[in-house]
């Protein structure tokens, strides 16, 4: 029998070479414009403009005007998770992007997932809160301690404002470079938000990078040790 959701014709749209590398240059977080995804995906405007109708159709993306402009920016938070989580798979399964060197390296060191902190700083950070009991996993479900939501209100993020949102507060989002769990939800972007704030971090507005500065790194690190135990 044939029932259920159709997650074929959603893995047709992001299973198209062009596709994919839209989306992937919407994981930064930032909407982009129809000739900026034509960029990332080496096509012409016109032919960005058709695959950008279907995917918006296709609730993958929203469409945006501002101006003369058209933006396009990722759905949803859970369309970013499904990205992500293909990212793991491919890179579990070797099939990785031909380019490599320094920007390669330092996405896999800190990065932007859609809009909270990802690669092998991201990680460091779940490990840790989870290592010191300020986020436990009960159920499926990632739940934030008392110490965790300290934590974050020792650092300045208004924890219970996060709590009255209707997104999820913490949420897992399997990192494609380090194989394993970083942190998503409310939470994880404003503790990305934070970092910036606090002039620990910032993105580069060209690429999915974090950099952080030398202090940003040392209050970090000692913020999420890495040994927690």
């Amino acid at each position: 029998m044939k029932e259920g959701p159709d997650f074929a014709f959603i893995a047709t749209m992001i299973g198209d070479p062009a596709r994919a590398n839209m989306l992937t240059a919407l994981m930064g977080g930032k909407a982009l414009t129809v000739s900026e995804l034509a960029d990332e995906a080496g096509v012409t405007v016109q032919t960005a403009s058709s695959h950008l109708s279907k995917l918006a159709a296709s609730r993958l993306l929203r469409p945006r005007k501002q101006g003369r402009h058209k933006y396009f920016s990722l759905a949803s938070d859970e369309v970013a998770y499904v990205l992500e989580s293909l990212m793991g798979l491919a890179a579990e399964a070797g099939h990785m992007r031909k380019r490599t060197g320094p920007k390669n390296l330092e996405l896999r060191e800190a990065r932007v997932c859609y809009n909270h902190l990802a690669g092998s700083m991201g990680t460091r950070m779940f490990d840790s809160l989870v290592a010191k009991g300020q986020l436990v996993l009960e159920s499926g479900d990632l739940t934030l301690t008392g110490s965790g939501a300290s934590l974050a209100m020792d650092l300045g993020i208004d924890v219970e404002s996060l709590k009255r949102a209707r997104s999820p507060l913490c949420r897992e989002c399997l990192d494609w470079s380090e194989r394993t769990s970083h942190l998503a939800g409310s939470l994880g972007r404003a503790f990305l938000n934070r970092f910036e704030e606090l002039s620990w971090a910032k993105r580069d507005q060209k690429s999915r990078v974090v950099s952080f500065s030398r202090s940003g790194i040392e209050a970090f690190h000692r913020l999420f040790p890495a040994d927690s135990a």
